[in-house]
């Protein structure tokens, strides 16, 4: 689905007959991005690239591999099971609709085709699918910082925990604790408090460089970086640059200013641990950090934890 409403809706258009494809594609054109094919497997291969369509219209009718059977495909697949699809047909009768809708279609118009009918029903899939999108996007995001929420957090940890086993290659996490953050709070009042939790979040975000990497509200004050393909000493070094931008900014925030403890770990790909694990090993290297010396990261601090074969 596009990640902005500013962004067009893609419509595919699946029909054997060229010269429904031209109608239906004319009509749709002013509104949406059109994308058209002839067969089913040219359909599914529309649909499983990137990204995907936002809405499908399908004939029932075709040679070969028929609508039916493309819409089962397409539900049956993880990556294409939220497409909604219409279904355009010939046949007019209660048995082929009830098939339908069984197979996972959200409707079904039959030829003749009314061109307003058809505008109207895809505007209004187009329209769930964006709002059904939004909610979902909503959903892993934390409302006062921006950033990534720990079901986000857990969801990416897991899936880069996996690609790591398969390639043979690190991850690394930076666990952030705000120091003191309960006397921020009663001194200052909760609101500031909430400026501080917004200050730290810029800092955290501004050392997820790459795309793989990500950002998140731990919870509280606690934040976490997932650094994918990282090992311990990029992890430290980022640790440095995450402390030295919350320290460039914590005055203008609180006038005697704050400070965050990071804690960094790393866990190779030959380990047979747990992504949890690593998350307790980032926590602890944390507690040890603020035990040694409030206000100084992994990165200049000793110990460090990292997991060793």
């Amino acid at each position: 689905m596009s990640t902005a409403s500013t962004e067009p809706v893609s419509v595919l258009i699946v029909d054997d007959t060229p010269a429904n494809l031209r109608v239906l594609a004319e009509a749709l054109q002013p509104e949406y991005d059109v994308l058209v094919a002839r067969d089913g497997p040219t359909a599914l291969d529309i649909a499983h690239k990137t990204p995907p369509p936002d809405v499908i219209l399908l004939d029932v009718m075709m040679p070969g591999m028929d609508g039916y059977e493309v819409c089962r495909r397409l539900k049956a697949d993880p990556r294409t099971q939220d497409i909604p699809v219409i279904f355009i047909t010939a046949v007019d009768s209660e048995q082929a609709e009830e098939r339908g809708f069984s197979l996972g279609a959200v409707d079904y118009i039959t030829k003749p085709l009314s061109l307003p009918v058809v505008r109207a029903r895809v505007r209004a899939q187009a329209h769930l699918r964006r709002r059904t999108a939004m909610l979902a996007r909503l959903a892993l995001i934390d409302g006062l910082t921006g950033l990534a929420n720990r079901r986000r957090f857990d969801e990416a940890l897991a899936l880069e925990w996996r690609r790591a086993r398969r390639n043979g290659e690190p991850v690394s996490l930076l666990f952030v604790d705000i120091d003191r953050f309960k006397d921020i709070n009663d001194t200052h009042g909760h609101g500031t408090g909430d400026d501080v939790l917004r200050c730290v979040a810029r800092a955290v975000r501004s050392v997820a460089h790459r795309p793989g990497d990500l950002a998140a509200r731990y919870g509280g004050d606690e934040f976490i970086v997932l650094l994918p393909g990282t090992d311990l000493a990029g992890a430290q070094r980022l640790a440095g640059e995450l402390h030295t931008a919350v320290m460039a900014a914590a005055d203008s925030v609180i006038a005697e200013g704050f400070s965050v403890s990071v804690g960094c770990a790393e866990l190779p790909a030959d380990r047979g641990d747990a992504p949890e694990d690593l998350v307790r090993l980032a926590d602890a290297a944390m507690f040890e950090v603020k035990r040694a010396r409030r206000n100084t990261p992994a990165a200049d601090d000793e110990p460090k934890r990292r997991a060793t074969p």
